[in-house]
């Protein structure tokens, strides 16, 4: 019903078209006295331009339509990707770009030039609307103050957000050890869960593997405590983008349309969004960065595992995991002894510290 109704006003569109175009061309005939049709000539015209306009537009109507609907898409898609900043500030830039071009134009208008003050103006109002919104977007930084900021007493909320949005991608939330920072209170809200990783998560959830199934089920187990248990916001964002395929593209994405930070244990996609610009919060940084800091000369007492892979080396481990190689521990295994720190090793997989035994006592 509402397709038929479109095509009604469009056959009516294009009959009110042709009723111009008739009027255009029997002034032209009228002012160069060519009569081709006495006395209904001017009804002749009207009648066939109406017709024969409005037939085209009907002919038309559902490619017509099927046009307008794929460019209104088009335009709505790519206004969902946008972040409201751009959208308020390409509106101020359009506004301003009209007036401007109001003012432009006035004057033309004035002179009534016949075939030349309409489109002109046309030209006028396109030309500067588009550079309204061009200049506005290419100086964002600089009109910042054009949008909204909402003041608590000692935040500013940006978008509804008192802080940055926190996206979670599928390695952290698979890993677990966010919900014991969200817990300590580290990490503000609000935490955001694209649909399409929560997609990711129930494939691996269903995987024939043993091994990938418990990892995604461990993972839907910690987003339900991280909304259940702790009091921290969680957004789920269920808008997908088509046209993407992978999901660490599709997080990089979202987080410049939220101007958010990816919250991730990957390490290449860590580097991919340090090249784009893109902020991370990286889970295995952070516990790198929690270990104790060790100095040259520094001593402490380790319990020997096993050998190292050079000759006579011997390899011990700190509570947090922290590596430990004991030069010339070979034939300390199994022991606990103490030993003078030599120099210590920052590496991308974490700290490695390499020492030699203090002395060939034991440590009881």
């Amino acid at each position: 019903m509402l397709v038929k109704i479109i095509k009604a006003i469009l056959t009516g569109c294009g009959a009110a078209i042709g009723t111009g175009m008739a009027w255009w061309i029997t002034s032209l005939l009228n002012n160069w006295n060519i009569t081709l049709i006495p006395a209904y000539q001017d009804v002749v015209v009207y009648l066939l331009c109406c017709f024969v306009v409005a037939i085209i537009f009907f002919v038309s109507s559902d490619r017509l339509i099927s046009s307008i609907v794929l460019f209104t898409k088009r335009i709505e898609k790519k206004l969902q990707e946008m972040p409201l900043t751009d959208v308020v500030l390409g509106v101020a830039g359009l506004v301003v770009g009209l007036f401007i071009a109001y003012l432009v134009s006035f004057p033309i208008n004035q002179i009534a030039l016949p075939g030349v003050s309409i489109p002109l103006t046309t030209i006028i109002y396109i030309l500067l609307g588009y550079l309204g919104i061009s200049v506005a977007m290419k100086r964002r930084d600089e009109l910042n103050w054009l949008v909204p900021q909402r003041k608590t007493k000692d935040k500013v909320v940006f978008d509804g957000y008192r802080s940055q949005p926190k996206i979670l991608d599928t390695s952290v939330i698979i890993d677990g050890r966010i919900f014991d920072i969200c817990k300590t209170g580290f990490i503000e809200g609000p935490l955001v869960i694209p649909s399409f990783v929560l997609e990711e998560l129930r494939h691996i959830a269903d995987s024939s593997d043993v091994l990938k199934r418990n990892r995604g089920r461990r993972g839907l187990d910690i987003l339900n405590r991280i909304q259940k248990e702790l009091d921290i916001p969680v957004e789920i964002y269920e808008k997908d983008f088509d046209d993407v395929a992978e999901v660490d593209t599709k997080l990089l994405k979202l987080a410049r349309i939220l101007n958010g930070k990816i919250i991730t244990n990957d390490y290449n996609l860590n580097k991919v969004a340090e090249f784009q610009g893109v902020a991370v919060l990286n889970i295995n940084e952070l516990a790198n960065a929690m270990k104790p800091i060790v100095l040259p000369g520094e001593e402490m007492v380790v319990q020997v595992v096993k050998d190292g892979k050079e000759v006579g080396q011997g390899v011990a481990y700190l509570d947090d995991g922290t590596m430990i190689v004991v030069d010339g521990g070979k034939k300390h295994v199994g022991e606990t002894i103490g030993v003078l720190v030599t120099s210590v090793l920052q590496t991308a997989a974490g700290r490695m510290i390499f020492a030699k035994p203090k002395s060939m006592d034991k440590v009881s």
